[in-house]
């Protein structure tokens, strides 16, 4: 089991850039960054996976409306939602909503996979979210309330909602199909029903900078390790492990940005910021035992 919890910390280890690089190239409009980090991961896994496909296409042909819910929910809705929001919102306020993730994943689960849940689960739960927030706030509380609730905020609720759905999928139907070849239909699926959106929003003519190096370098890790690497991990731990539990891990996402800033942006870190994220590591502990 210890296995699939180290996945989950390497999956959000790589989560903790993508607000940050999704920060970065939100010049361009939500729509294309999306597709063209599915792109990305579709052809990385394209070779993996389409033997995959072959030697089990009777799966993939009887089993396509929940692969066509992984593309919907995780690859499609979850990616331009959460691009979206970071135009109208900041990424401390995004950082919060997206804390709530292991909230409504705990809750979907148990309405519909009448998922068990203990207290100890729940009370981690809820301490793991109470660090995660007083990570993004540095432990202050004049900035926690003086935070100023924006449409972005909403767009962002509506990110996570999608991704729980998208967990919860994974959980009732991951059995069904081999792992790559289930991350090519879904991508292939989830980058058809983006492609009209994007050529509307090109109708008026390519996105100003789409070509600037430091945009194609924030697109290729967006592309292969949130797409790839940590999706393919994500997977694999939630069928292990179960969506409550493997959601409570995303409440480490500012402990591991606050790590980033420090190693690789020379930022100073806070008293505050280290008891957060001691909050929020043992809310994680907690909510990992039984």
């Amino acid at each position: 089991m210890w296995k699939y919890y180290i996945f989950l910390i390497v999956v959000v280890m790589m989560f903790s850039g993508n607000l940050v690089v999704g920060k970065y190239v939100n010049e361009l409009p939500a729509t294309t960054v999306a597709l063209i980090r599915n792109l990305i991961a579709f052809f990385v896994i394209l070779p993996f996976g389409y033997q995959q496909i072959k030697q089990q296409w009777p799966s993939f042909k009887h089993n396509w409306v929940p692969l066509m819910g992984y593309a919907i929910t995780g690859i499609t809705t979850f990616n331009v939602l959460v691009y979206l929001s970071l135009n109208y919102t900041s990424s401390t306020n995004a950082g919060i909503v997206e804390a709530t993730t292991p909230v409504f994943a705990m809750i979907l689960g148990y309405i519909f996979l009448k998922e068990r849940l203990t207290r100890k689960q729940v009370l981690g739960v809820f301490i793991s979210l109470i660090g995660a927030v007083w990570v993004m706030v540095e432990g202050s509380l004049t900035v926690l309330v003086n935070l100023a609730v924006n449409r972005g905020d909403f767009i962002m609720l509506m990110a996570v909602i999608s991704w729980a759905f998208y967990t919860l999928l994974i959980q009732q139907h991951n059995h069904k199909f081999p792992l790559l070849g289930a991350m090519v239909v879904m991508l292939f699926f989830g980058n058809l029903l983006l492609i009209p959106f994007v050529f509307v929003g090109w109708s008026s003519g390519l996105p100003e900078g789409l070509f600037q190096p430091e945009l194609i370098a924030g697109l290729l890790y967006l592309g292969i390790f949130p797409s790839v690497v940590a999706l393919m991990l994500w997977t694999r731990a939630v069928a292990a492990v179960g969506p409550s539990k493997a959601s409570v891990f995303l409440n480490l996402l500012p402990v591991f940005t606050m790590i980033g800033a420090v190693l690789f942006l020379g930022e100073a870190i806070t008293a505050a910021q280290i008891v957060g994220g001691a909050i929020a590591v043992s809310g994680v502990i907690l909510a990992m035992r039984q």
